[in-house]
């Protein structure tokens, strides 16, 4: 491998180091720990209103519940473990530039890549939903398809343009909204809650361990692990806006704490309220489980009406804040050389403009092309938890091999915490084939394309001078002196 220094610009005369990183820059200091905070919730905020409750086909409700706190350990552990590392490296690189630090390019760039398959078809398969949603809740006459599609890209991606700071205010009040109406939906429905309907579904006497709270037996608890991840896929994406925040090494840890602990208190209304109001049965299969959980005659009411259209906002929040993560990760990948230079441009308003059109032109494709947002969610899943075992182990080689590194923040537990992530992250992988087997081939194929890319060309093509790779190359050089 090669390490360059920016490559000549187009009109032959050779880019200085620094205005290659000046073309390159974000908006510093536009965010505080709140809209930190509120960007984590909504990243994962529209997977409280639907996706969750296909688990309990999968599992039932004992088997979803088992898998939904083994999904939030994994995730609590994980957080923990990257809000040490993004004390130690804040960029914008978020996981792929902890994964550089340690597994070193190769795993730097497979990291970055699973955050990147997640990060681009979860927005396209939100779009598909919101999609949906307009044409149930009759808004403007609309049917779901492209042109509505279409809308939410430009519409949102145009915020994303317009700067950090308004994107991420516009995505906090979005996700307040969101927030309140699952509140008050929690209060609603544990008004008719009734500790008999959680485990209505039929058992599967042939399944191994079956029982009323297990009616798919113990498997099913493992294939019900991608849906019990649904409440906190996507929190992971906090330590992208590094780079654009005040104090990151104070503010990301406060932040991504603040977020899994609003995450988790959400997760557990939204799971019992659901399937104790209208029976797991009932909302096993229900597009909209929220909305099917106060209507049990099958009629709509006030609260109903209100969840529903809190429910699209949900979805509003969730795509808005992915796009914005997508597009960190690309601009990351892209400064530093393992994606193609001039997708990290960034505009008079320091915004990726081409990470941001770029990943949302082929999301569109995707969602118009296609129309299943549920396989583009998997795919997204099988990468998410490729990406989270190399991030856990990340923190594992850090701690091993760099002990006296600066820390200001500890993950607690130490490599134990990260040791428990990488194991259910790895649990986690093996489910996502127990779903569905061709989002997972998907989701290698794109995969190995890549590796093929970085292995063929741009290993040889980094760029030194991009913070991951200084960052590493000082680390290199620390080492080298420690020898001597």
């Amino acid at each position: 491998m090669t390490m360059e220094s920016p490559k000549p610009s187009t009109s032959g005369t050779a880019e200085p180091a620094d205005d290659y990183l000046e073309r390159r820059a974000l908006r510093r200091g536009s965010a505080g720990w709140l809209l930190l905070t509120g960007l984590g919730v909504a990243y994962v905020v529209s997977g409280d209103f639907s996706g969750w409750n296909f688990g309990l086909a999968e599992g039932g409700f004992g088997g979803l519940a088992i898998a939904m706190a083994l999904m939030g350990v994994m995730y609590a552990c994980m957080v923990f473990s990257l809000a040490e590392l993004s004390s130690v490296l804040p960029t914008a690189g978020g996981g792929y530039g902890f994964a550089r630090r340690a597994l070193g390019p190769w795993g730097g760039f497979l990291t970055g890549t699973a955050i990147l398959i997640e990060y681009i078809l979860a927005p396209a398969a939100i779009s598909i939903f919101i999609g949906d949603y307009v044409e149930s809740l009759g808004l403007f006459g609309l049917t779901s398809g492209w042109p509505v599609y279409l809308a939410c890209f430009v519409v949102f991606i145009g915020i994303h343009l317009w700067g950090v700071g308004e994107a991420l205010r516009f995505s906090f009040v979005v996700t307040g909204i969101a927030v309140a109406a699952l509140l008050v939906f929690a209060v609603g429905a544990f008004m008719d809650f009734d500790a008999s309907k959680l485990n209505d579904i039929a058992v599967d006497a042939d399944a191994f361990g079956s029982n009323s709270w297990l009616p798919m037996g113990l498997l099913g608890i493992w294939a019900a692990f991608p849906f019990g991840m649904w409440f906190f896929l996507g929190v992971e994406g906090v330590p992208l806006a590094a780079e654009e925040t005040r104090d990151p090494a104070r503010t990301l840890p406060r932040a991504i704490r603040w977020s899994m602990a609003i995450l988790v208190v959400l997760a557990l209304l939204t799971f019992f309220a659901s399937a104790g109001a209208r029976g797991a049965n009932a909302i096993q299969d229900a597009g909209n489980p929220l909305v099917e959980a106060l209507q049990p005659g099958g009629d709509a009411t006030a609260l109903s009406r209100i969840v529903n259209y809190a429910g699209l906002a949900g979805l509003v929040a969730s795509f808005f804040s992915l796009i914005y993560a997508g597009s960190r990760q690309l601009f990351a990948l892209s400064r530093a050389g393992y994606l193609p230079r001039f997708l990290s441009l960034t505009s008079s308003r320091k915004a990726p403009y081409l990470g941001l059109l770029v990943p949302g032109a082929i999301g569109f494709g995707l969602a118009a092309a296609t129309g299943d947002g549920a396989r583009m969610l998997n795919v997204a899943v099988f990468g998410a938890t490729i990406s989270y075992a190399l991030m856990s182990l990340s923190h594992i080689v850090l701690r091993r091999r760099e002990p006296g590194l600066e820390r200001p923040y500890r993950t607690p537990g130490g490599m134990l915490t990260s040791s428990v992530a990488l194991v259910l992250a790895c649990a986690a992988l093996v489910a996502t084939f127990l779903v569905d087997v061709t989002a997972a081939l998907i989701a290698l194929a794109v995969y190995v394309v890549a590796i093929a890319y970085f292995g063929v060309y741009s290993r040889k093509h980094l760029v030194a001078r991009a913070p991951e790779e200084e960052f590493a190359a000082l680390a290199a050089a620390e080492a080298e002196l420690e020898r001597d």
